[in-house]
Formats: C-alpha cells, structure tokens, sequence
C-alpha cells in the first residue's frame, strides 16, 4: 500500500529556512512529501539538495518539462509558510508562479488544503489581505491564522517568531480535512 501524498507549497519567508521540521513532521505521520516552492523560496531559503534528501523527491520549482516525471496525485497540501504576496495573489486568481498555478487547481478540485501563514501585525491587518483569507476560507481552504493559528508578529521581529512558528497546527488541521 502507498503512502498518501502530500504537496508542501514552500513560500519566501523565514520558516522557509527550516521546513525540514514540517517535512520531518509530514513523514512521521506516513505522508510522502514532495515539495513544491516559489522561485524566491528557492532562491533566498532553500537547500535543494537536502530536502530531496529528506523527502526523497526532487523539489518542483516550475511546470513540468518534456521527460520530467509528473507529480503524484494529491491527497492533501500544506502551504507553510505562506506570505502575504502569495495569500493575497492566490485569493485574487493569479496564477503567475507554479505554486499560485497548482494551488488554483487544486482549491478548485477540493483536495483539503491547510495554510500556516507567515505575516507581521502591519500586514495582516491591511483589509486586502484579511478579504484574502475569508476568500480562502470560503473556497474551503483552512488558514490558520488568529486565535488557535498563526499569530501574527510585530514588523521586524520575524527571527523572534520563527522560533514558535506553529509548524505542528498544520498536521493536526490536515488530519482533521482528509
């Protein structure tokens, strides 16, 4: 029997830099991990290598190419960290990177979604982006964010709140939607 597939959506925020936890997390639980992450994701946070180490599969950055295998259906996503440009672009219908592409797909196709947000108290108060999060919500996608999620952190004092990002919320949401 296969293990259930995940897709974690790395985004370009400081947690990026230790996603090896959520992954570790993931694969405790029994999920096969593939990772999938934003081009600034990969540039400013992202060991490649390792996390194919870690999960055993090559980390997608772009669409598939002619002789690339296709990824593996998923049976669930996590999006962690998830910024700002990419909640409030995803709940607007932009698809201009290949995370914002598989996530449009992917919240149409129903497949249970959990979102662990990375975001200061100056940008999560904007209106644009709390409109952003009720929108995911009500496309069925679980944001953790607020009370029991996310809390967010004074501008500047992001390398303080990575030392109690949430990762563990998202396997427990997870469990609960699939």
């Amino acid at each position: 029997m296969s293990k259930p597939v995940l897709y974690l959506m790395v985004c370009a925020a400081g947690p990026a830099a230790h996603i090896d936890v959520m992954i570790k997390l993931a694969v405790n639980e029994g999920w096969s991990v593939h990772c999938v992450a934003t081009p600034a994701a990969v540039e400013h946070f992202l060991d490649l290598h390792a996390l194919e180490a870690l999960t055993g599969h090559s980390v997608r950055t772009d669409h598939q190419r002619t002789g690339q295998p296709a990824l593996p259906k998923a049976d669930a996503v996590i999006v962690a960290p998830a910024t700002y440009n990419t909640i409030n672009k995803w709940a607007a219908g932009v698809a201009d990177t290949y995370v914002l592409t598989q996530l449009a797909e992917l919240t149409g196709l129903g497949v249970p979604i959990v979102v662990l947000p990375f975001v200061n108290t100056a940008l999560a108060a904007n209106a644009v982006f709390l409109r952003s999060v009720d929108q995911l919500r009500q496309s069925g996608v679980t944001v953790l964010f607020g009370d029991g999620g996310f809390v967010p952190h004074a501008p500047h004092t992001g390398d303080q709140a990575m030392a109690h990002y949430p990762w563990r919320l998202t396997i427990a949401a997870i469990r609960r939607a699939v």
